[in-house]
């Protein structure tokens, strides 16, 4: 689930909490940034962990709703000595959830930022945390293309140095804010007890943890800095920030990276819903009316035409994936020719590596082709051959190299070496 996702479902729902992993230290299943939505009638969308931890957060939802406030929960599955609490969890790491209650200036913010994602465009959410903690402005902006990734990156602004304690007289770092920043409107934080049914979540740890080089992410904007133990003020109360959290932080999202699939045949229909649930959107193009349909095809975008009105239309570009599965060698030439002098990120052509080779026969090289199309895992039929496509293009999405030894050494064959569909 992303936060493209996210944005256009919180649209939808009028009571939900925004829970986001701020801080992950070790092993957990997602990474440090990851959101998801719950709302008041239980609903859950999107996950942070495999399921462990959102019946704890759904058990806060009310809470946050009721007061407009917002939540800290510590889930510390890293001590030794706790057995049962670690083999409930199967992690192993720290991670702390931010919950928000998605109202007032969130609710606009979310609005907004899924408007710049349909169009393409990247954003950066920014929270600064004001007053000890206990106050949390939001501003967001667009970002260029390559200031993000495909998976949401958590930057601290301003980084502390947490090193361990026993005492918890750490008190928040306060500090001038690195940019100048328009006027925006404040929601408050407040920590609150866990849920009185899981005794063994605690928000105040009895140390605070070390990580190995004193910062708080591996992902530092350029303008991070790090800051001495003299540079750290203390004081008598518990800090409301025992994680040591910087100030301010800066989520970073990109939009769903587009896949046009030209082609709506039957063996279509998995590849479609399977790169949708990847977090793609999903692009059907063919000249057939009577098979590009949103009965067939509910979920993803439709252009109907032959391709030299189609690519016009489709507007490609160097974000863009590409794959062609209509199985009509001359239609299939055609767009070929068209994308010559076109960028884009990927191009995966369904078919034999003899057929492929006459496509492409006396045109110039084309780039990041795959073909045949799909990982090598031995695939046949069109779901499993789906399953090879929607795992490749994973792997391209994340520049992941996910060929086995055994696939590089041609013991396994091609998925859809030499296959032939009977859905045209």
């Amino acid at each position: 689930m992303e936060m493209h996702d996210l944005c256009a479902i919180a649209a939808g729902e009028p009571r939900c909490v925004l829970a986001t992993a701020i801080k992950v230290e070790g092993h957990a299943y997602r990474k440090q940034g990851v959101s998801m939505l719950l709302t008041e009638d239980g609903k859950m969308y999107g996950s942070i962990s495999p399921g462990c931890l959102e019946s704890d957060l759904q058990a806060r939802v009310s809470h946050v709703l009721d007061t407009k406030q917002m939540e800290f929960a510590e889930y510390d599955m890293r001590p030794e000595d706790d057995l049962s609490w670690g083999e409930t969890i199967g992690c192993g790491g720290l991670v702390v959830v931010l919950l928000e209650p998605v109202c007032g200036e969130l609710r606009s913010t979310l609005q907004e930022m899924h408007e710049c994602l349909q169009s393409g465009a990247a954003t950066a959410l920014t929270r600064t945390f004001q007053d000890d903690y206990t106050r949390v402005e939001y501003d967001w902006k667009r970002t260029e293309p390559a200031d993000t990734r495909h998976e949401p990156i958590l930057r601290p602004s301003l980084v502390l140095r947490h090193d361990r304690v026993a005492n918890h007289n750490l008190g928040p770092m306060q500090a001038e804010e690195q940019h100048s920043r328009g006027d925006t409107k404040h929601e408050h934080l407040a920590v609150t007890p866990h849920s009185p049914d899981i005794p063994r979540l605690t928000l105040v740890p009895e140390v605070v943890p070390t990580t190995s080089n004193g910062s708080h992410s591996s992902h530092l904007s350029a303008d991070s800095q790090y800051f001495s133990e003299a540079d750290i003020p203390t004081n008598d109360a518990v800090s409301k920030n025992p994680w040591g959290l910087p100030q301010q932080l800066t989520s970073l999202y990109a939009p769903k990276p587009r896949l046009i699939i030209i082609g709506a045949g039957n063996d279509v229909i998995p590849v479609a819903r399977l790169s949708r649930s990847a977090g793609f959107r999903v692009v059907v193009a063919d000249w057939r009316e009577s098979l590009c349909t949103s009965e067939r095809f509910p979920e993803a975008e439709l252009v109907v035409g032959f391709p030299r009105e189609i690519m016009p239309l489709l507007d490609v570009n160097k974000g863009d994936y590409l794959i062609l599965m209509s199985h009509n060698f001359p239609r299939e030439r055609e767009l070929l020719v068209m994308l010559v002098d076109s960028e884009y990120a990927y191009l995966g052509i369904m078919g034999s590596k003899t057929r492929t080779a006459r496509l492409l026969d006396g045109l110039p090289s084309l780039k990041h082709i795959h073909s045949p199309v799909g990982l090598s895992i031995g695939a046949d039929g069109p779901e499993e051959i789906a399953i090879s496509i929607a795992a490749e293009l994973i792997a391209c999405k994340h520049k992941v190299s996910s060929l086995s030894s055994e696939v590089q050494k041609g013991s396994v064959a091609h998925a859809n070496d030499g296959h032939c569909s009977g859905g045209r």
